[in-house]
């Protein structure tokens, strides 16, 4: 049992294949013990604690450990407190005890402070959230008084961040980080060609049927079963229904679920849902004694080879691996196109001394401001970085204006005093464009070759499109440039020149990582391997059903009923807002992105998975404290490369530096 309990706290808390140290050990199991606490229980305690503090990342240290030990036993000393103080209220006939400076039954009357029998004034009523626009001494409560109130740490001011401009984390430090040009370039240097049909983005919502939805779910198993079949050279007679009592071995695709409804996967719960056209769409558990080690999502697609001899549950004896999509690849005269692009044209590449600068992408994530003020510094100082290096491309996924921050929420702030609006005709596209479109204009007029990519979320209070997959929202009204800023949908796949460029703004790591079912033998990095997820099942999104909102990471408009953590958190997000019936769009196009971005609570990482470059740069902006974003530094392809007869792969994860910095 302590084997076990050792094996799930390196799992859980170790950094890769390195196991926690014996002191470090020591206090968790101290923790457990005191708190009773599983290690599951435990480790989520943790998360939460590092996004409460705004940790970067969360690894487990002697100092971080306990520190993390102290907060719990002051959390447990406010609960403790707090339910004193609310027996004591309601003792009935105790003995009256004289107040300091008054008298036991209020006899004084007037002649001294009040006494305990005497009623007190009634407590004036806290509004719920500041204005943004500065206030008379006799304004309510600041947004920071009330989280003190709460008994969370108020938001500290930006401009006093610790480390601005700190790189965390490097991919590919042996390439050279490139000096920005002096001048901006005089032309883009990028081409963007999309891979997914936008249009069918636009569909109406809110419109599902259930027949609709359960075809889309079982045309995805039935897919996977013509993938299976061509990648391992089965014949049809090797499939079968594992639902079915037999004493052959057979394959069984089909999708991992719970046969409850509540709580979180487990091997005792875990169930293989069929398709109709394999298995009349039936659910038979399944038993994971034989496998030495398994990794199980809700709505993961599986090949299962195994056997139901007793009729109640199909014995797994191997997990069939699925088909990659192929490497993305282009031909070297497409590739030699691109790097005369970069070199400003055909008469500086007929040149051998023309340089060619690597080409500089931003990849950053909202909410783009803190949930105290609406004057999105983090973003401003981000379009300030991109206008000085004059950056080639500036990608920014949403939420751009958050429906869970507290200002926007309540719809009590106010816009610049300089903003020209009709307060009776005002939108959200009004508070656009006076509060983020001036960074993105000062941007172009910096540097009139950028290239500005917005990417939607369904947190947007812009956006009337607010389901999973998601359209882009309209420009109009919203003052951008006309030509250098560009709308694209959640979630795209285009072409960035050669790069195959993947993203989506929907929180799917964070989900993956809360929801999988680990077990057996080390699995190495958890970050690497939920990305793998996104990469085997060929979708942006492959969970389902997604994860319980009350489990996601609280927001910023809940007030908290509880002492300590219960009333900072915040209230609850609105989730991954999936429409079933058109969970197709959410498919990787034809090849595996080179480059994958999805957004996540998670620590911010560059990672190389399945020969693709995934990248999480954080959020611009915490809750309370400045976050990060992501540089990506792209050098052409070899000559060699470009030489070659045939097509000729990609490899941006060999060819781009990428910096994890902190805004």
């Amino acid at each position: 049992m302590a084997d076990e309990i050792l094996a799930e706290l390196n799992e859980r808390f170790g950094s890769g294949t390195k196991d926690l140290e014996a002191d470090v050990v020591a206090e968790l199991k101290s923790i457990m013990r005191l708190h009773e606490l599983s290690v599951q229980d435990l480790f989520f305690k943790w998360e939460s604690y590092g996004m409460k503090m705004g940790m970067d990342d969360f690894k487990a240290s002697i100092d971080t450990i306990r520190a993390f030990k102290q907060s719990l036993l002051d959390e447990l000393e406010r609960s403790n407190r707090s339910q004193v103080h609310i027996k004591t209220e309601k003792r009935v006939g105790a003995t009256p005890r004289v107040a300091k400076g008054g008298d036991v039954f209020g006899m004084l009357d007037g002649l001294a402070t009040p006494g305990s029998g005497r009623p007190r004034p009634a407590a004036k009523r806290t509004p719920a959230v500041s204005r943004v626009r500065a206030e008379p001494t006799s304004s309510p409560l600041k947004v920071e008084d009330q989280l003190n109130a709460m008994g969370a740490i108020p938001p500290s001011s930006f401009a006093d961040r610790p480390n601005p401009g700190e790189v965390l984390e490097i991919l590919n430090d042996q390439l050279q980080a490139a000096e920005p040009p002096i001048f901006p370039f005089a032309e883009s240097r990028i081409k963007l060609t999309a891979a997914s049909d936008q249009k069918k983005l636009g569909y109406k919502g809110l419109a599902m049927k259930l027949s609709e939805a359960s075809e889309i779910l079982d045309d995805r198993i039935d897919d996977f079963i013509g993938l299976v079949t061509e990648h391992h050279k089965l014949e049809d007679s090797a499939f079968g229904s594992p639902a079915s009592q037999g004493t052959t071995e057979i394959v069984a695709v089909g999708r991992i679920a719970s046969d409850s409804l509540e709580g979180k996967l487990n091997a005792a719960s875990l169930v293989l849902e069929t398709s109709r056209r394999m298995g009349n769409g039936m659910r038979v558990p399944l038993n994971l004694g034989k496998l030495k080690g398994h990794q199980f999502f809700p709505g993961q697609v599986v090949a299962l080879k195994g056997i139901n001899t007793s009729g109640r549950e199909f014995t797994v004896h191997e997990v069939l691996d699925i088909p990659l999509l192929p490497n993305a690849a282009s031909a070297p005269d497409a590739l030699a196109a691109h790097v005369q692009r970069l070199r400003g044209g055909p008469d500086a590449m007929d040149s051998d001394d023309s340089p060619s600068l690597p080409l500089t992408t931003l990849f950053a994530a909202g909410p783009y401001t803190a949930d105290d003020n609406l004057d999105f510094e983090p973003l401003h100082t981000l379009c300030n970085e991109a206008a000085d290096t004059y950056v080639d491309a500036l990608v920014l996924t949403g939420p751009f204006i958050d429906m869970d921050h507290p200002l926007i929420a309540s719809g009590d702030f106010d816009l610049p005093p300089e903003a020209s609006y009709d307060p009776d005709t005002a939108t959200m596209a009004t508070v656009f464009k006076h509060l983020i479109a001036p960074a993105l204009n000062r941007l172009v007029a910096a540097n009139p070759t950028v290239t500005v990519l917005l990417v939607p979320s369904v947190r947007d209070v812009l956006d009337k499109h607010v389901a999973w997959p998601q359209d882009a929202f309209p420009r109009r009204e919203l003052g951008l440039p006309k030509t250098a800023v560009r709308i694209i949908g959640n979630p795209m796949t285009l072409s960035m020149n050669e790069t195959v460029l993947g993203i989506s703004s929907q929180d799917v790591l964070w989900e993956l990582r809360h929801e999988e079912l680990v077990g057996g033998a080390r699995t190495g990095d958890a970050l690497s391997r939920v990305s793998r997820y996104l990469i085997e099942q060929r979708h942006y999104f492959p969970l389902f059903p997604s994860a319980d909102r009350k489990r996601l990471p609280k927001t910023g408009t809940g007030t908290g009923t509880g002492a300590g953590e219960a009333a900072a958190t915040g209230g609850v997000p609105p989730g991954a807002m999936l429409d079933v019936s058109y969970l197709k769009l959410g498919e990787m196009v034809n090849v595996r992105p080179d480059v994958l971005v999805v957004p996540s609570a998670l620590p911010p990482f560059a990672k190389v998975v399945e020969s693709v470059l995934v990248i999480n740069p954080g959020y611009l902006s915490k809750r309370k404290a400045a976050g990060t974003y992501a540089k990506m530094m792209l050098y052409p392809p070899s000559q060699e490369d470009m030489g070659s007869a045939g097509m000729v792969a990609h490899r941006i994860f060999e060819r781009a530096r990428v910096e994890i910095t902190r805004i």
